[in-house]
């Protein structure tokens, strides 16, 4: 075979691919250290010696040492060296991938200059509560923003700090409607009432609040269509109020009132019918409205999806009554349930809608016998984001007979589940390298079972994703190795 005839199209996207390659010998891995092209993926690499890590932070390339930084193999003495580095991408880098990071790394990065890294500290779960509480005096409220956003299960003298400080953006953050993490916090009761006076903290505060029948009527006419959506969603709202958020002229409250379990069904219809009636009519805001304006605008607008996209977990809780329901989302939860009668189970895989079928697969992939699996991933279409993780899940499992009927589907997404077969046969193996959609190409490139003239085509294949799955492979020879690290210089 003529090498020169075989070129790659991409050779950075090869190259990137073979920095990860499992097969790669430790001398070539070696002569990637002075590949300056890529995002220094070799240094990614959990098979590196102690003397490789070494060579790596002698060479002082930045995209080599983010890579080796992010890699959580890398030994502690290494983390703690670059924890002083003078790169700040470095030590973010360090901060993002904390898991396993030694306390002396920690410890020097919890006063590190650069505020960056001192917010992806307080992002981090692992973070040690000692050092991470040490965050909430930090100098940048933006870093105390982040820790009230993802710290929710803070002591409570760490949480009192953040609900009062002096910052609105730090007091937002920790009274909010939305957190990073479940559960989310409960404020302490006697901060309540500051709480609901602070216009940037009173939609948080609303929740956890005993309203009066005066207050009830104060905050169903707040100007923030927040602070009445969650006054929407208050456990004791009398049925009066809830009638009159019922028809608010915000639709995002509208939402919260549909989505009660003590809401009418007469009321919830209304809701629906009105929701998407008045999304699809909206006009556009002027192009001098204010920013509040324009985000009720959005909000407004969002509300027929949101009505699609709501998960309830009083729904979910007692799914039965509800499987039939006329609304999407209340399908959806039911289909999250566990343990759901058989009958139901295969009523809500064959649902019309697909963001059902989805979710009662995923609830119970080993419920849906291979029949089912099969009409579900060949009614499958990615029309949202919302659906959008099953194009890249493998939820449901085929046996090795219909994945290698699959190998000759018409249907692409079905041709590339092929190669989950490990032991697909070779002549459909190179037939799916020679498929003309792209995801074909890139699945079957790596399997073990194609015949090597395939594997060496796809290394010059005009896609750089199917270029770079093909520089990965474990199958490319040592001696075709060895010719590409030629042909980048090294």
């Amino acid at each position: 075979m003529d090498p020169d005839a075989m070129t790659p199209v991409h050779l950075d996207k090869v190259m990137a691919g073979l920095a990860t390659n499992s097969a790669l010998p430790a001398p070539m891995v070696r002569r990637m250290f002075g590949w300056r092209r890529g995002w220094g993926q070799v240094a990614g690499r959990p098979d590196l010696t102690e003397d490789m890590v070494a060579e790596i932070i002698a060479i002082d390339d930045h995209w080599l040492l983010h890579s080796l930084a992010l890699n959580d193999r890398l030994p502690d003495r290494f983390r703690i060296h670059l924890a002083a580095h003078r790169d700040e991408g470095v030590r973010r880098a360090l901060a993002m991938r904390a898991e396993t990071a030694p306390r002396q790394m920690l410890e020097q990065l919890i006063v590190d200059p650069d505020p960056k890294v001192r917010e992806y500290l307080a992002q981090g779960r692992h973070t040690p509560p000692d050092l991470r509480a040490r965050l909430a005096a930090d100098s940048d409220p933006e870093v105390r923003a982040a820790l009230a956003r993802h710290w929710t299960q803070a002591p409570e003298a760490v949480r009192r700090i953040l609900l009062t400080d002096p910052e609105a953006t730090v007091r937002a953050a920790a009274c909010s409607t939305y957190f990073a993490h479940s559960p989310h916090p409960i404020p302490p009761p006697d901060l309540l009432p500051a709480l609901l006076a602070d216009p940037v903290t009173r939609a948080g505060a609303v929740i956890h609040s005993v309203l009066d029948a005066d207050t009830l009527q104060q905050f169903a006419g707040d100007p923030d269509s927040e602070v009445r959506a969650e006054l929407a969603r208050h456990p004791d709202l009398p049925p009066s109020v809830r009638a009159v958020l019922a028809v608010d002229p915000a639709l995002n409250v509208r939402v919260k009132v549909f989505a009660r379990p003590d809401t009418t069904e007469h009321e919830r219809a209304a809701i629906h019918t009105s929701v998407h009636e008045l999304s699809r009519t909206l006009p556009d805001p002027s192009p001098d409205a204010d920013d509040e304006t324009i985000t009720q605008w959005c909000q407004n607008v969002a509300a027929r999806m949101e009505l699609r996209i709501l998960r309830l977990p009083w729904v979910t809780a007692d799914p039965l009554p509800h499987i039939d329901s006329p609304y999407v989302s209340f399908r959806v939860s039911a289909a999250a349930a566990e343990a759901l009668p058989a009958d139901a189970v295969a009523r809500l895989l064959d649902d019309e809608e697909e963001m059902v079928r989805l979710t009662m697969a995923h609830a119970a992939p080993h419920l849906v016998d291979p029949a089912t699996a099969e009409n579900i991933e060949r009614r499958y279409r990615r029309r949202n984001k919302h659906t959008f993780w099953w194009d890249k899940a493998e939820v449901l499992v085929f046996p090795p007979e219909i994945l290698r009927r699959f190998a000759t589907d018409p249907v692409p997404r079905l041709r590339s589940f092929a190669p989950r077969d490990p032991e697909l046969p070779p002549t459909l193996a190179e037939k799916l390298a020679s498929a003309p959609e792209e995801r074909v190409r890139r699945a079957i490139a790596p399997h073990r079972n194609l015949p090597l003239p395939s594997l060496l085509r796809l290394l010059a294949d005009p896609s750089e994703h199917v270029a770079e799955a093909a520089g990965a492979s474990p199958s490319l020879p040592v001696e075709r190795m060895e010719w590409l690290l030629t042909r980048a210089g090294l």
